[in-house]
């Protein structure tokens, strides 16, 4: 083997330890809802969420477009704030009758007061982008982890962890926050998203794509979208590709972003 090749060799021997180094972690208890998947969701977080018009709503219209007939059954809704960490959040009161999600307007912007048995089916739920990982502060992911669990559950809902994605210049985070948020998972017994496992692969295999605006932190409307076919593969067990909802994005692109986000969870929940 010529010196060259051998040069070559080892740097893709690099290359492919580094993609796959953040996936050297515990593994999932959790990798199924089950056919009876979630229809009401209630998104608890910050602006990793509400950007680009929210990402409830781009899951919401993803499941809607696979199952069209019964459009109407799926409902979602969305509270964050700016900068959040769990015990910003008081959940407790957000499972209050005659409050959050007590009604809706439908395509024709009419008014829907929404009666059913039970307010939300789950809770999905993210700490601030850095909290679980932080020295001061991952303490209170844990602690608030098992309490907001907890809380979810007592209102007859299933509690979901939404594992966010590392910033454009610290891809360290990305195996740091997969560690964090599948032990909580498993310690609270709850699914684990995998949106921050799905931007490290894409970031890997097609960095050109730009899933950041230009903080380096939030998502762009790629960003979004491909966590949102995340959410859907999670919740579902439904592959998103092929989906026609594109969130505006081009035909290509959204389809990397599908294929993405299968592989990533078929990969996290080994299947």
């Amino acid at each position: 083997m010529s010196i060259l090749i051998r040069i070559v060799f080892a740097a893709l021997v690099a290359v492919t330890f580094d993609v796959h180094s953040a996936w050297a972690q515990t593994k999932p208890k959790v990798t199924t809802l089950g056919p009876d998947f979630p229809k009401t969701e209630i998104f608890i977080g910050n602006s990793f969420f509400y950007f680009n018009n929210s990402m409830h709503s781009h899951v919401l219209a993803m499941v809607r477009a696979a199952d069209p007939a019964n459009r109407a059954s799926y409902q979602a809704t969305s509270v964050t704030i700016g900068g959040s960490g769990f015990e910003w959040h008081d959940v407790e009161s957000y499972f209050r009758p005659n409050a959050i999600a007590s009604y809706s307007f439908d395509d024709n912007n009419n008014i829907i007061f929404n009666k059913r048995d039970k307010l939300f089916d789950a809770a999905i739920m993210m700490d601030c982008s850095q909290c679980p990982i932080h020295p001061k502060l991952k303490s209170v992911f844990t602690d608030y982890a098992k309490k907001d669990a907890d809380i979810v559950r007592a209102h007859g809902a299933r509690p979901i962890f939404f594992m966010s994605w590392a910033y454009l210049d610290k891809p360290e985070m990305t195996a740091e926050l997969a560690e964090a948020y599948t032990v909580a998972g498993n310690a609270n017994d709850a699914l684990v998203i995998p949106a921050g496992l799905a931007f490290a692969k894409v970031r890997a295999k097609q960095p050109e794509l730009n899933l950041y605006q230009p903080d380096k932190r939030h998502p762009s409307m790629a960003g979004t979208y491909l966590a949102s076919c995340v959410v859907f593969t999670a919740l579902t067990g439904r592959s998103p590709v092929g989906s026609p909802y594109r969130a505006g994005l081009d035909a290509a692109t959204a389809g990397v972003l599908q294929a993405a986000a299968w592989e990533t969870t078929q990969e996290y929940y080994g299947k």
